[in-house]
């Protein structure tokens, strides 16, 4: 049995992942299904942002170099909408009605909003108290950016801010990476479904609803599910149809040391070449991971929930996320809020509950379970941090990586 010491540390584990998956095909999408993508493209700006010199605000146009002469009456001469050409102010002593969002009108530098005006039979009074100064209330031209300028890159992962820039860049569709075919394997002959019958020494199947839960939560969506007996020759056959129908495969369970842990034996039979199993860490030290014939990723995760769910996000997301080609994205940090010890020598993964604090702002707030099988302690938690390995008391105010469910 390896010694903890030749054991990879979950970062040492997470880049042997990197490294060897393969990224997934690039196809050409419309935009209105590109939430949560990775672009497999670079984007540039069609043109200045904003296009035109835009009003902030609904108000009056004018001249201020008009207000700096003492002039506070204008007439107004007419109204500026948005999404028409621009008028032209036709001297100081007037000025033009302008909505948000139209192109400043000629001959003006500024707006004065409604709120500084009053109205009194077609002539605009401003306020004397008023701040009017040249570009007031206005979005200059290509103050965002410039035409041709660098917007997004390869390996960015689309959110809504992401969509907007790729429809203000005129593009109606984009090339991304295919969107990743994952299966979830169960295994062991103790688990029922949720609507099945069960005996007093079975236990419910919950792990695939999870792991499921979790990868719905960012997006993937083309999740299949499998259950599969402690059975070598129902493992083998099962697994190879797996093996040729996805990008992605999840076992949870059969992956110790006991007798029935028949998964790494059956993976490698099937071709699966075995990066590495186990990883110097608490809960999820049995975590098996290869890649299959054909480039496939394949995880063996814990049976334990708890285990199984760490194991997941620690590990089997940024794999899938490496298959996309996104760039890596380093987790949030975050102080312990009260002092924890850790008792072995493996790196721990801690629930934890994220709190306002007085003194440290947001905290995470350790909250462990009663071993890996409990996850009915998760419930009322956010993630779980990452600490080092002990033995070691942490205080509170110790900055540790948080990984959310």
């Amino acid at each position: 049995m390896a010694d903890i010491a030749e054991l990879p540390s979950p970062a040492e584990a997470e880049a042997l992942i990197r490294e060897r998956v393969q990224a997934l095909p690039i196809e050409s999408r419309p935009l209105a299904s590109l939430a949560g993508a990775v672009l497999a493209q670079s984007v540039r700006s069609e043109r200045d942002q904003p296009p035109f010199d835009r009003v902030m605000m609904d108000g009056v146009a004018l001249a201020s170099q008009a207000w700096r002469e003492g002039r506070r009456r204008y007439r107004i001469a007419g109204t500026q909408p948005a999404g028409l050409p621009p008028m032209r102010l036709d001297d100081a002593e007037t000025c033009l009605e302008a909505m948000t969002g139209a192109v400043l009108p000629h001959g003006c530098d500024c707006v004065v909003p409604v709120e500084r005006i009053t109205v009194d039979d077609g002539v605009a009074v401003v306020d004397e108290r008023t701040p009017v100064e040249p570009f007031w209330n206005v979005h200059t031209r290509g103050l965002d950016c410039r035409e041709g300028d660098m917007l997004l890159v390869r390996g960015t992962v689309l959110g809504a801010p992401e969509l907007a820039v790729l429809a203000s860049a005129g593009l109606p569709r984009a090339d991304v990476h295919a969107d990743p075919r994952i299966v979830i394997v169960t295994t062991g002959d103790e688990l029922v479904a949720p609507d099945e019958p069960i005996e007093a020494w079975q236990v419910r199947r919950s792990n695939s609803h999870a792991l499921r839960g979790a990868l719905n939560l960012r997006g993937f969506q083309r999740v299949a599910e499998d259950h599969l007996p402690d059975d070598r020759a129902v493992l083998g056959k099962r697994l190879a149809r797996h093996l040729a129908t996805h990008d992605v495969v999840l076992l949870t369970g059969g992956v110790s040391m006991g007798r029935f842990d028949h998964v790494p034996s059956v993976l490698r039979e099937l071709g699966v070449a075995e990066v590495f199993h186990k990883v110097a860490q608490r809960p999820g030290k049995p975590i098996w991971f290869g890649i299959g014939p054909s480039g496939q990723t394949v995880f063996g995760l814990p049976g334990n929930p708890v285990s199984a769910l760490v194991c997941l996000l620690r590990y089997a997301l940024p794999a899938v996320y490496g298959m996309l080609g996104a760039r890596p994205h380093a987790p949030e940090h975050v102080p312990l809020g009260a002092a924890h010890v850790v008792k072995d020598g493996l790196w721990h993964f801690l629930p934890v509950r994220i709190e306002q604090s007085p003194a440290l702002g947001l905290v995470a707030m350790p909250r462990p379970t009663r071993g890996s099988g409990d996850f009915v302690s998760l419930l009322g938690t956010d993630g779980f941090v990452e600490l080092p390995p002990g033995p070691r008391e942490l205080q509170a105010g110790f900055i540790a990586p948080l990984y959310r469910w």
